[in-house]
């Protein structure tokens, strides 16, 4: 047999392995989805969703509210990451993608950029107005990543943000009605708390790098006492306002489970200081419960 059959007899060489060649993209992605705060992302847009289900906004209105609400966290997340890249580095949080080097601030940028361009039409989808209220809430929480956070006003993008969420599911209804002011108010009340709740964990990092928040100037001692308040106040507006004879007995118990764990999450602050941001999600998730379970609905 000659040499050129032999040669041409011999395998071929295997390509390389997909998943190698894969494995790169795969951890990008990977970290971009850390890098948009996943946990506080999916439950805000959960709380919106259930808002939209109680206000009857049918299939496919729930779903523009999920979708702009999901598409405008998103952007926030990854607003956050990139604008505090350089100081979460020199903190020494490497469980944060951008710090860790994982992702680059120009990725998250991108990715923040893309979120909001998506967030217009999906927001306006539910209407003019609502839609401006949805994106002037999301424009407060860019407005806290920017700048204000470093400001005794650290709370107002909170307190905007949240508030708005009520607004921008009950002007996407037919005759585009304004929903009740305790409600816009429990939201508020509840975003003041996530504020305060989410901050908690960095405060010492945040003092040490000259941001002084609303959090930053109280101190974690203050800020354990004041934060089960504005979280019992918002359950409390959505148990007694409205329609309180359709919360009984179940409001008084709920009022009882929420001052609880609210109370029990801040004296556990100071050695685990991520169970208030925790008890504030369950907070958030037991009040839309109570609304849809009062059938009390958002108008």
């Amino acid at each position: 047999m000659a040499a050129e059959d032999l040669a041409t007899d011999a395998p071929a060489p295997e390509p390389p392995s997909r998943t190698i060649a894969y494995w790169p993209a795969l951890r990008r992605a990977v970290a971009l989805t850390a890098a948009c705060h996943p946990v506080p992302s999916a439950a805000v847009t959960l709380l919106a969703a259930g808002l939209a289900v109680s206000a009857g906004r049918g299939g496919t209105g729930c779903a523009l509210v999920a979708g702009a609400v999901l598409a405008g966290q998103l952007s926030v997340g990854w607003c956050n990451d990139a604008v505090d890249a350089a100081r979460d580095t020199a903190a020494g949080r490497t469980a944060k993608p951008v710090a860790s080097g994982a992702v680059s601030p120009g990725t998250v940028r991108a990715a923040a950029l893309t979120a909001v361009a998506l967030c217009v039409p999906l927001s306006l989808a539910s209407g003019l107005l609502a839609g401006t209220v949805h994106l002037a809430g999301v424009g407060a929480a860019w407005a806290y990543n920017l700048g204000l956070k470093a400001s005794p006003w650290s709370w107002l993008p909170y307190a905007l943000g949240f508030g708005s969420l009520p607004a921008f599911v009950a002007l996407g209804l037919p005759g585009h009605p304004w929903p009740p002011w305790w409600l816009a108010l429990s939201a508020a009340l509840l975003g003041v708390g996530a504020h305060l709740a989410n901050v908690l964990p960095d405060i010492g990092d945040d003092l040490r790098n000259g941001v002084r928040g609303w959090p930053q100037r109280l101190g974690q001692a203050k800020v354990l006492l004041l934060l089960p308040v504005p979280l019992v106040a918002a359950s409390a507006l959505l148990i007694l306002a409205g329609r309180p004879s359709a919360a009984r007995p179940a409001g008084p118990i709920a009022l009882l489970v929420v001052t609880v764990a609210a109370v029990g999450a801040a004296l556990l602050g100071r050695s685990r200081p991520r169970a208030p941001f925790l008890a504030a999600i369950g907070v958030a998730v037991l009040d839309v419960i109570l609304l849809l379970w009062r059938g009390a609905g958002i108008v």
